[in-house]
């Protein structure tokens, strides 16, 4: 295992989140596990799907699951899943796994600001604008 990728530890507590390995028609999907540490791998990097190392599968592949998972909020119900048991066993303390856009902070231009607008200079501040 390289760093960076999951754990056997991390693969058991997803593992039963995901989809069935053999769906009930049609052959079967490429191996999860594979499919998740290509997709962590992308989000690690930033770089693009078609940069994907041969390892982790075709870089169609990885990108076709993240992409289907998402529109059908698989991504979604993992997270409030693993949310769930981490509550229940006393892991999760919300005073600090939480997050709100009042502690994002977005980029200026997220905020209104113009594109290339500058600050104001002194002399336009001296001259009343």
């Amino acid at each position: 295992m390289l760093r960076g990728e999951l754990t056997d530890q991390q693969w058991e507590r997803l593992r039963s989140h995901l989809p069935p390995q053999k769906p009930r028609t049609g052959r079967p999907a490429n191996d999860h596990r594979q499919i998740l540490n290509g997709i962590l791998w992308i989000l690690r990097t930033g770089a693009p799907w078609r940069d994907l190392p041969k390892k982790y599968g075709s870089w169609k592949t990885v990108s076709s699951r993240f992409y289907r998972w998402q529109k059908a909020d698989r991504w979604q119900q993992i997270w409030s899943a693993l949310q769930q048991q981490a509550d229940a066993v006393g892991q999760l303390d919300w005073e600090v796994h939480m997050g709100d856009s009042t502690v994002v902070r977005a980029h200026q231009h997220a905020a209104g600001a113009l594109h290339g607008a500058t600050k104001p200079s002194f002399r336009t501040l001296s001259r009343g604008f």
